[in-house]
């Protein structure tokens, strides 16, 4: 990999923070809005909230990383003995693409045998193609 200059690493570093700090007003954003829409949308809000709420755990835990892997000394960069943890991204895709189609499927406010059967597959396929790193 090629040297992170001074510069680079704070951009990175502030763009981290400003993205949980999106990720944070975004969750209460959805979840105090949940009694603001029709019933049938309730869960819905509930699993957008959730979404955003493990993708702020997770990029907490990135810029986490991301401060300990490098350190700044006067302008110059060093790595530290900690390495860069990019798992985190993963299981964030993991967890939050599924949850993504099955809110999907439920704004499309079809029966709930429908609903219960379209979740499970696309739900499942969707963790799997993450998981075997597609």
């Amino acid at each position: 990999m090629e040297a992170l200059t001074a510069g680079q690493i704070s951009l990175v570093y502030n763009a981290f923070s400003f993205g949980i700090a999106t990720f944070a007003a975004a969750t209460l954003f959805f979840w105090f809005g949940r009694s603001q829409v029709s019933h049938h949308y309730k869960t819905a809000m509930t699993i957008t909230g959730l979404v955003t709420f493990i993708a702020l755990y997770h990029y907490w835990r990135i810029f986490e990383s991301w401060g300990q892997a490098y350190e700044v000394v006067g302008g110059v960069v060093t790595a530290t003995e900690d390495v860069f943890n990019r798992a985190y991204r993963y299981v964030d895709w993991l967890l939050t693409v599924p949850l993504l189609l099955i809110e999907l499927i439920l704004v499309m406010r079809l029966s709930q045998a429908e609903t219960v059967s379209k979740s499970i597959k696309l739900g499942g396929a969707a963790a799997l193609m993450i998981a075997l790193g597609y």
